[in-house]
């Protein structure tokens, strides 16, 4: 196929070597664990908290972090996502958990991270219903905000150096490292592709300790073996006072903000995982959300900060093109090692800010691409691009504090200075406001089986009517949804289970959009047919429904969700 990508080595079921594996999850490591501590050591200070409660906090998330990235690649049941999707302190609850723990100490923060867990659990479980709420638009729009919202934080950590230091030496260093890391990614061997980012690391430190900038002593200090006092674990507030519920929105709000963020990850991390490209499966979604939910439970149980995906992954994959699930447990592994061992923490800490702006800059260029790419990957009309255009523009002007500032203050800045919530928001809307004025839509419920096709028939007959649609038309509609009825019913087996199937139709711009949502199978029907192409003549007689169904929609997409499945069609007609 023409749109291949050639640039992955391994996907997330291969298995490229141990060494192979385990040096790309060192370099993960090096990269995950600076802003685990660095997170937390903010809301702890900022709250005055204790040193020994910080490095205790330190400790515990820095080990959830590494077990729910294990779960995350190796998924198990309906928990985590089966692809590289890293776990790390959230930065997003910041605020929250400073505002939590001035109020009740980390027991109330405890306590606000565990009751806000639950809507992970449920946005999991009703993510099909959601389906027109998060749509690839949203998700797209949310990671592109995301990747913008971070944008000051990382060039403001190419210029932190003490005042003292040359006013030459952080440009130097950052030359340096771009200068190293841009060329081996562009234009290496694939093996040496693999190690750019941490050659320009190393490279990048060695050039900042001729400025006196790399703290060896730190690193000398620190012990080898250690852990903290256990004794600190806080426990739970139990009061529920008026402080802990208004609290308790703050942290639903930014839950949601998370989860989206998460269900942005999920799907930009299964379009750069496979040399194929395949359609989101939402059960993958389901999977993450559900691990980062888990992870939150920990953490609350731990008194420890939230965590959540980290869409590091996603370029990290793209410049090393290996997404096996075995560099996600070598990750999760050494982040785990590492708690154990302040000495490894106080290596990678010592890294200048300059050499790690100058490597985070180059992954959040390939996540802003990410988001844009899911965004165009859902097709943009004039529409959905002023959707996008407003959404992220209307985001970046309330995060930076350019519209209506006098707003953002107290308990409404929480929701209006997130540039994330505001956008996502504004996305979500705009969608919904296109789907009510495109016309309602028509349903009918009946049992998943081949007797359903009169039945079936008969309703898209009276809506071709209904829409003034000719006889030709009609006939293509209706031979669209035997088709679709029929690629449904392939993994159908005599299983004596009565299964229900939802058929809605609609007219969107002189199209009709029918919707079947029935129960799941194992096969993904827009995949069938994206591949049919490749396929020199018919296998077996169940290809024929495909092909057929190719024929005769203009458009096919296949969503798939634990125990229920919705294809939406699209055929193109004429009065």
């Amino acid at each position: 196929m023409a749109n291949v990508n050639e640039n992955i080595r391994y996907e997330p079921e291969e298995r490229p070597s141990h060494f192979l594996s385990a040096g790309l999850g060192l370099q993960a490591t090096a990269v995950l664990i600076a802003p685990i501590v660095v997170a937390v050591a903010i809301i702890m200070r900022s709250a005055n908290q204790p040193e020994i409660y910080l490095a205790y906090a330190v400790f515990a998330a820095v080990i959830i972090s590494g077990a729910i990235t294990i779960l995350q690649s190796v998924r198990v049941g309906r928990f985590g996502s089966g692809y590289i999707l890293f776990m790390g302190t959230s930065a997003t609850f910041l605020v929250v958990c400073i505002l939590a723990m001035e109020a009740g100490g980390p027991a109330m923060m405890a306590t606000l991270v565990v009751a806000s867990s639950v809507l992970y659990f449920l946005m999991a479980a009703q993510l099909s219903t959601l389906r027109r709420v998060i749509t690839p638009l949203v998700s797209g729009v949310v990671i592109m905000l995301l990747a913008a919202m971070v944008v000051p934080i990382v060039f403001r950590m190419l210029s932190d150096v003490p005042e003292s230091t040359p006013n030459v030496a952080a440009p130097v260093i950052v030359i340096v490292t771009l200068g190293v890391v841009a060329p081996l990614a562009l234009r290496a061997p694939k093996a040496l592709q693999l190690w750019a980012p941490l050659i320009g690391v190393v490279v990048g430190c060695v050039a900042s300790s001729f400025y006196g900038l790399y703290d060896y002593q730190s690193v000398l200090n620190a012990a080898w073996i250690g852990l903290p006092d256990m004794a600190v674990w806080p426990g739970f507030d139990l009061g529920f006072g008026a402080e802990f519920w208004a609290l308790l929105v703050a942290f639903a709000l930014v839950s949601l903000v998370s989860a989206l963020e998460t269900v942005g990850d999920g799907v930009a991390v299964q379009q750069v995982s496979h040399r194929q490209p395949r359609t989101t499966d939402f059960r993958v979604i389901q999977g993450a959300l559900n691990a980062d939910g888990l992870g939150n439970v920990l953490s609350g149980l731990a008194g420890t900060v939230p965590n959540t995906t980290y869409s590091s992954s996603i370029p990290l994959i793209s410049l090393t093109g290996v997404a096996a699930r075995r560099v996600g447990v070598y990750a999760g592994g050494f982040l785990i090692v590492a708690a154990f061992f302040p000495k490894i923490a106080a290596l990678l800490l010592a890294i200048p800010a300059p050499v790690v702006g100058a490597y985070v800059t180059i992954f959040i260029a390939l996540v802003f691409v990410e988001g844009l790419r899911t965004v165009v990957k859902d097709g943009l009309d004039q529409q959905k691009t002023l959707i996008v255009g407003m959404a992220f523009l209307l985001g970046i002007g309330f995060e930076y504090k350019f519209i209506f500032p006098e707003l953002l203050s107290g308990s409404l800045g929480i929701l209006l200075g997130n540039g994330m919530v505001v956008g996502g928001v504004v996305a979500i809307g705009l969608v919904q406001v296109v789907g009510l004025t495109s016309g309602r839509r028509r349903r009918i419920r009946l049992e998943l089986s081949r007797s359903a096709l009169p039945e079936i028939d008969e309703f898209l007959c009276a809506f071709a009517s209904r829409v003034g649609w000719n006889e030709s038309s009609t006939a293509r509609l209706r031979s669209a949804g035997e088709e679709t009825l029929a690629s449904l019913m392939q993994d159908e087996g005599d299983t004596g289970n009565v299964r229900r199937l939802v058929v809605g139709a609609r007219l969107v711009d002189g199209v009709a959009e029918l919707e079947f949502a029935a129960v799941s199978g194992e096969q993904n029907i827009e995949d069938r047919l994206a591949y049919l192409p490749e396929q020199t003549e018919i296998e077996d007689e169940r290809e024929i429904s495909f092909r057929l169904l190719r024929h005769y929609a203009s458009s096919v997409r296949h969503q798939k969700y634990h125990n229920i499945d919705i294809v939406t069609v699209q055929v193109e007609g004429a009065r």
